[in-house]
């Protein structure tokens, strides 16, 4: 299955191998550079299915650090979609692009926050920090809970227009959304805060103004944490109800990770751990689900897929340290895969 085709909207993808979006820390300005330019152009080299960009900004304060991707303005669109451009000419790669905003997480470096001087005013559901020596973050308004929504949607058109195939929302790992989600962040008491249905309306509002930017030449992704490992927070049984109910408004795939939005949560962390998740939403909420964490072998990823414990392969830290795991995947299965016509002389001949 690893090496067979799937289809999202008229977005199909080689194989089953995905780039997890992953945060590079490179950017100025929000703006893509030459690092990222071969970065995502290697990756495309070595036969993965689909290519995430790392998490890009709604907003300048959408992002995690000062060196953080951004896809809030035209200027950084172009520069994106001239990496968009080099992987439809030169590979069979499919590339996405993870739309995202920080919240209370943002204005940070080396994982600590950094000062107002440095930084900004971080923005969050509640007025609860992420860490109890960083600053209270600004409680968002209601008139400001649109804004942001109407940021995600411009983000959505950027994406759309510079080429990308995939559009990822960023709901999980603690940022903005998450915050929304969990009622151990979000202790609001309007529409937006208390039971279930008030703590996804935001998520739930941006599926639906993005899906207003995408086509049927554009699928839309949602990565969520399916548990945050504390008690009484965000768990696996919300994310089963959330991923019906994201099926219904269109989307295309949850990528399902997880923790992040509660400091020293306690995570056992071992291969494919988080694979489970992505079973229980695949099975109980019949939608289609990425696996993510630890998968760092071949035989691995497709005795997940044969399990039906997921539909495609988030593969993040192997990737960097193997840019060809796909192909050289391939070798090992005698399965068919994109090569680089230029380096021909170095396939392995099944």
């Amino acid at each position: 299955m690893l090496y067979s085709p799937i289809k999202f909207r008229n977005v199909e993808l080689k194989n089953r191998w995905v780039m997890s979006p992953m945060c590079m820390y490179s950017a100025e300005n929000g703006l893509a550079n030459d690092f990222h330019f071969v970065h995502y152009g290697s990756r495309s080299q070595g036969g993965t299915g689909l290519l995430i960009v790392e998490a890009s900004g709604v907003e300048p304060k959408g992002r995690i650090t000062n060196h953080c991707m951004g896809i809030w303005n035209d200027e950084q669109a172009e520069k994106l979609q001239k990496i968009v451009e080099f992987v439809h000419k030169n590979s069979e790669s499919k590339i996405g692009i993870q739309i995202a905003h920080a919240g209370r997480k943002g204005s940070t470096w080396e994982n600590k926050q950094i000062s107002l001087e440095e930084g900004w005013e971080t923005i969050a559901p509640s007025p609860i920090p992420y860490h109890p020596t960083e600053r209270i973050p600004h409680v968002l308004t209601l008139e400001e809970i649109k804004e942001q929504i109407q940021n995600f949607k411009n983000a959505a058109k950027r994406a759309v227009d510079a080429g990308f195939d995939v559009v990822e929302i960023h709901a999980a790992h603690g940022y903005l959304i998450h915050q929304f989600l969990s009622p151990l962040s979000n202790v609001r008491t309007d529409e937006y805060g208390g039971n279930f249905e008030n703590r996804i309306r935001f998520l739930i509002e941006i599926v639906n103004a993005v899906n207003e930017e995408l086509n049927e030449n554009v699928a839309l992704f949602v990565r969520i944490s399916g548990t945050e490992y504390a008690e009484n927070g965000w768990d696996i049984d919300e994310s089963v109800e959330l991923s019906k109910i994201l099926k219904d408004h269109n989307v295309d795939l949850v990528d399902v990770s997880s923790g992040g939005n509660i400091h020293g949560a306690k995570i056992s962390v071992f291969d494919g751990y988080q694979v489970p998740f992505s079973s229980a939403v695949r099975n109980k909420a019949n939608v289609k689900t990425g696996a993510v964490g630890l998968i760092t072998k071949t035989e691995q990823a497709e005795e997940i897929l044969q399990n039906g414990e997921a539909d495609l392969i988030f593969v993040a830290r192997e990737i960097l340290r193997n840019p060809y795991l796909a192909v050289h995947g391939s070798f090992e299965t005698k399965e068919e895969c994109f090569f680089p016509h230029q380096y021909l002389r170095a396939k392995i001949s099944s």
